[in-house]
């Protein structure tokens, strides 16, 4: 009695089966679900959508004053660059965006670590996360502003407390997420808990960390414009407040299209920290 192989991927390499009657190639199924990037079509489908916008308000199908063209955004832009309008607003709003952000996500950082690894840490601050997350964090600045006074505070902790959450819910998930087994032989080696925590589990949670930047710099981004179209004076809340009181609609959609420039400029941010911090994946 001959020996048998075992079916394995190396036998099937070195030993593949003989082509004759009745015996096919089977194609490969193993792509599982891949998307395959198609940047052209992407700019493609941006350019045609661009395109019928403007031939609909060259053509006068839409008024002006409703739905202004690409072009006369443009323009507006350019304006508004150009006298510095644009430039003071902008800086105003990324000031209270970059404190409020770094705030809330160093705190919400500690915490959701924290929650983690603590049980009873855990234990007491979920009830109270989940009962305070899905307070819409902006019906909070009139009470924050009769408490800590009319600023630039009221504004940036109102940002820092919408970070804050969502901060919180991604390390949790990606501490949970961590493999125990990696722990485990950690442990086994002697390995100090700071070594752990700062060599296996923060690495290992990192991708759901970064995940969670996305939610949260959305987030402010949304805070900001609604802090500043309450009680400020500079800043793109604030211009998109005037531009919509006076019917410029122009400058309303450049407001808007250079909120959506700094959204695009954020997540390009982050692709860059994704490439740079899990390489190893």
């Amino acid at each position: 009695m001959t020996e048998s192989k075992p079916l394995t991927p190396a036998a099937f390499a070195s030993d593949p089966l003989p082509k004759g009657e009745g015996i096919r190639a089977i194609a490969f199924r193993g792509g599982g679900f891949s998307a395959t990037p198609r940047p052209v079509l992407s700019w493609l489908g941006f350019a045609l959508m661009i395109g019928l916008w403007q031939t609909a308000g060259s053509l006068r199908w839409v008024s002006p004053i409703f739905l202004p063209s690409p072009l006369a955004i443009c323009q507006a832009l350019w304006r508004l660059t150009a006298s510095g309008e644009l430039g003071q607003h902008l800086w105003a709003s990324l000031g209270r965006i970059g404190g409020g952000w770094i705030v809330g996500t160093l705190l919400g950082l500690v915490v959701g670590v924290g929650m983690g690894l603590l049980a009873s840490l855990r234990a007491i601050s979920m009830p109270l996360v989940s009962a305070l997350y899905p307070i819409p964090k902006i019906a909070l600045l009139p009470l924050l502003i009769l408490w800590l006074g009319i600023g630039e505070t009221p504004k940036v902790f109102t940002i820092a407390s919408g970070v804050f959450f969502p901060t919180i819910i991604a390390t949790l998930s990606g501490v949970d997420g961590a493999p125990r087994n990696l722990i485990r032989m950690a442990q086994s080696f002697n390995l100090p808990t700071g070594a752990i925590i700062w060599k296996v589990l923060l690495p290992a949670a990192l991708p759901g960390i970064l995940a969670g930047f996305r939610i949260s710099l959305a987030t402010a981004l949304i805070l900001v414009v609604s802090a500043e179209m309450i009680g400020a004076q500079y800043g793109i809340g604030a211009f998109l407040l005037t531009a919509g009181n006076l019917m410029q609609s122009d400058n309303l959609l450049a407001g808007v299209v250079v909120l959506s420039i700094l959204g695009l400029g954020f997540g390009a941010v982050l692709n860059a920290a994704e490439r740079a911090f899990l390489a190893w994946r």
